[in-house]
C-alpha cells in the first residue's frame, strides 16, 4: 500500500520551483521571446525621461542643424554635399548607437547593481531569450529614431534613399553590433555609478574620428577609423543617402566583425550578480 506524505514547509517551494522550471521549458521559446520582448518595450516607454532622451535629442540636432544649413549649396568640407545631407544620416547612425550601445550598457551594469539580473538568471527564463529581447527591442527604438530623423531631414529637402532593403539590413547589423559591444562593454563596468564615464570613455572618441561632428579630411585618421565600427555605420549610411548606392558590403563586414568581438568578450566576461566591492 503506498503511503502519501503531504509537501512540508521544506518540500513545497522546491517541488513549485521545479513545476515553474518544467512549465517554462514545455513553453514555446517564441512564445516566452514575445513576452520579454514586450516587458523591455513596456518598461522603456513608461519610463519618460529615457524616452524623450532617446528620442528628442536627435531630433533638437538635426532640427538644429535644419535651420543653420537649410538652403545651403554643396560644399567642399562636406565632400560635395549640402550640411542637410551629410548631417542626416549621420545623426541617424549616432542615435542607433545610442540606443544600443551606450543606453544597453548603462541599464545592463544598473540592473546588475541593484540585483535584477541576478534574479533573472534564477528564474528559468533562458538567457538566450533574455539577450534576444533586448536585442529586439534596441532595433525597434533605433527604427523609431532613424524614422524622426530622416523625416525632418526630409522637411528640409533632403532625399530619402531608394534602397530599402540595403537600409534595413545596414541598422539591423548596426544595431545588432552596437548592442553586443554594449554587453561586452557592460561586463567590463564594475558598478553602475562608473557605467556612464566609461560608456563615454569608448564612444566620445570613437564618434569624434569617425566625422558623427564634423567631416575628417585627415586621410590617415579616416584609414584608422575605418577599421573601428562607427565610421563604417556612418559611411554606409551616407552612401545609401547621399551615392543612391545599395549594400555596402565591406563597411557591413567590418560591422559584423565588430559584433563578434562583442559577443565573444560577453561570452567570456558577462556576470549576473554583482562584482564585489
Amino acid at each position: 500500500m503506498t503511503t502519501l506524505i503531504p509537501p512540508t514547509a521544506e518540500t513545497a517551494p522546491a517541488a513549485s520551483a521545479k513545476r515553474g522550471t518544467d512549465a517554462a521549458r514545455e513553453r514555446n521559446p517564441l512564445a516566452l521571446l514575445g513576452h520579454q520582448i514586450r516587458y523591455e518595450q513596456l518598461s522603456f516607454w513608461r519610463n519618460p525621461q529615457s524616452m524623450v532622451f532617446t528620442f528628442v535629442l536627435p531630433i533638437v540636432i538635426i532640427g538644429i542643424f535644419g535651420a543653420v544649413f537649410s538652403g545651403s549649396e554643396g560644399q567642399d568640407f562636406f565632400f560635395g554635399l549640402t550640411g542637410m545631407q551629410y548631417y542626416t544620416p549621420v545623426i541617424a547612425a549616432v542615435s542607433v548607437l545610442g540606443a544600443c550601445y551606450g543606453q544597453l550598457a548603462i541599464v545592463l551594469a544598473m540592473r546588475r547593481q541593484t540585483g535584477v539580473l541576478k534574479r533573472l538568471h534564477a528564474t528559468p527564463l533562458p538567457a538566450w531569450v533574455y539577450f534576444a529581447g533586448l536585442l529586439v527591442h534596441c532595433i525597434v527604438v533605433s527604427i523609431v529614431d532613424v524614422a524622426l530623423v530622416f523625416g525632418i531631414g526630409a522637411l528640409y529637402g533632403v532625399d530619402l534613399p531608394t534602397h530599402w532593403g540595403a537600409v534595413l539590413l545596414t541598422l539591423v547589423l548596426g544595431a545588432a553590433s552596437f548592442c553586443a559591444l554594449g554587453v561586452g562593454v557592460a561586463s567590463l563596468i564594475k558598478n553602475s555609478e562608473a557605467a556612464p564615464a566609461v560608456v563615454q570613455f569608448i564612444q566620445f572618441p570613437l564618434v569624434f574620428i569617425s566625422g558623427s561632428y564634423f567631416p575628417i579630411h585627415a586621410e590617415l585618421l579616416n584609414t584608422i577609423a575605418g577599421l573601428l565600427p562607427v565610421k563604417p555605420f556612418n559611411d554606409a549610411m551616407l552612401a545609401l543617402f547621399t551615392q543612391d548606392a545599395g549594400f555596402q558590403w565591406r563597411d557591413l563586414a567590418v560591422l559584423a566583425a565588430w559584433g563578434v568581438v562583442g559577443a565573444l568578450i560577453a561570452v567570456r566576461s558577462f556576470r549576473w550578480d554583482p562584482r564585489p566591492e
